[in-house]
């Protein structure tokens, strides 16, 4: 069988369906009543209406923001970045500075501490760079052995920057704390070898999720769920649900009144306690390839996901009793990358390459446009940055649900582009197969 092009994720890059001709259709509202929500199984409750979304507290012209890990500070892809310059017309973004990669791959950036952070690669060894966020002259590296085989690229995840540390995974399930100031080894795990895990068919792709004290990490295989101690690498504990991991990032939400980490795994949609590691809830989901690599996503106590592969997107609604599907809609196929919540609406991309702003209260896109190839998106100051990722064209484009309205358009790298943008300090991080690129927002 042919090996689809995939992941990554991002992740991660990073990354990471079965098709949705027997899931429940919806049926569309008479056009002067507002949206209702479609039939549920029984016990479920209805989506919740839209509503404007929790910003970052703004801070002057994007000074000193930052962009820690995967998908930002709060994990939900949006920048605290305030006056970025919208008139592109007029005034093209300029690049400050680009630097070559070697990993031919897709692992995502992360910003702290005036540095860039990426996982790059050569020969047979991950190496570990951290960048100046100014310049992007090289500050460190640190390198280990992996392999020289490779697989879309070598490493998929996104560096994790917590209190001073630097959290790296590899694609083969390598687990490294650094000195985020010199880039020396503190400790590391091995998740295949340490913990029963499972490499997926694309190898690991979730990026360290650090929750207090803890590290979460999702090894898969014997080990769903892992919590380690963020300072020494000791193992807290270990739950969740076994069998083949997913390649999306585990998310920390508080669910129908419990605090939780929510996991995308390869078949299965679940939760486990964040004190213990207890399966909570679970609710099946099945990818072709088990390639669930899109991060879920948390609006109040519902959660969101979506996967490619003609699966489409759904959302649940988490109980005490359990999950149970609000809707399932093909609208969004989300092949790794996530898309961001918005005021009340989900903006993302879409296979077949589809930008589409969708109403979670029923599932209903409002607006799709052409252009946009597994790009990653991320929003900042009113708008949303989506990159095309056949091509590289980077868009900024009005967050409106009622139309789609292109603001401007830049060209910064070209090339293949499926990695997440991300937005720190007032530049716009990007990278295609080839390089690492920022670019002045301001």
């Amino acid at each position: 069988m042919r090996k689809p092009p995939l992941l990554l994720w991002p992740v991660l890059c990073l990354l990471m369906l079965a098709t949705l001709s027997g899931c429940p259709q919806k049926t569309s509202p008479p056009a002067s009543s507002p949206p209702a929500t479609p039939s549920s199984p029984a016990g479920s409750a209805a989506a919740p209406a839209p509503q404007p979304a929790a910003q970052p507290a703004a801070t002057a012209k994007g000074t000193g923001t930052q962009w820690p890990r995967f998908r930002g500070v709060d994990g939900d892809g949006i920048a605290a970045d305030t006056g970025i310059n919208k008139d592109w017309g007029s005034r093209n973004p300029r690049t400050l500075w680009q630097e070559a990669l070697g990993d031919r791959g897709f692992a995502g950036p992360s910003v702290a501490a005036g540095k860039v952070f990426i996982i790059d690669h050569s020969s047979d060894r991950d190496i570990v760079r951290a960048l100046a966020l100014d310049t992007g002259k090289e500050v460190w590296r640190f390198e280990y052995q992996d392999t020289a085989s490779e697989n879309y690229g070598f490493a998929r995840s996104t560096p994790t920057y917590d209190d001073g540390k630097l959290y790296t995974l590899s694609r083969l399930g390598k687990l490294h704390c650094l000195d985020a100031e010199s880039g020396q080894q503190v400790w590391v795990r091995d998740l295949v070898a340490e913990f029963g895990g499972q490499r997926p068919q694309w190898d690991y792709a979730a990026s360290p999720l650090v929750d207090g004290k803890a590290l979460i990490v999702c090894p898969g295989g014997k080990t769903g769920v892992a919590a380690l101690d963020k300072t020494s690498g000791a193992t807290l504990w270990t739950g969740g649900i076994g069998g083949p991991p997913g390649y999306a990032t585990p998310v920390l939400a508080t669910l129908s009144g419990k605090r939780q980490y929510v996991v995308f795994a390869g078949t299965v949609l679940y939760a486990v306690a964040t004190d213990s590691g207890q399966a909570l809830w679970q609710t099946p989901w099945k990818t072709e390839y088990d390639v669930n690599a899109a991060t879920p996503i948390v609006m109040e106590d519902f959660v969101f996901v979506t996967s490619g592969y003609h699966t489409g997107c759904g959302l649940f609604k988490i109980q005490a009793s359990g999950a149970s599907a609000a809707w399932k809609t093909p609208e969004i196929q989300s092949h790794f990358n996530t898309p961001v919540y918005v005021n009340g609406f989900l903006y993302g991309t879409s296979d077949p390459g589809n930008l589409v702003c969708l109403n979670p209260q029923d599932g209903s896109a409002t607006w799709k446009q052409q252009g946009f190839e597994k790009g990653g998106v991320v929003y900042v100051d009113g708008v949303i940055l989506a990159v095309d990722g056949k091509g590289g064209d980077v868009v900024m484009v009005a967050a409106d649900p009622q139309a789609y309205r292109e603001l401007g358009r830049i060209n910064p790298l070209g090339g293949q582009s499926w990695t997440a943008p991300i937005v720190a300090d007032g530049k716009l991080i990007l990278r295609n197969t080839k390089a690492l690129a920022a670019i002045d927002l301001l």
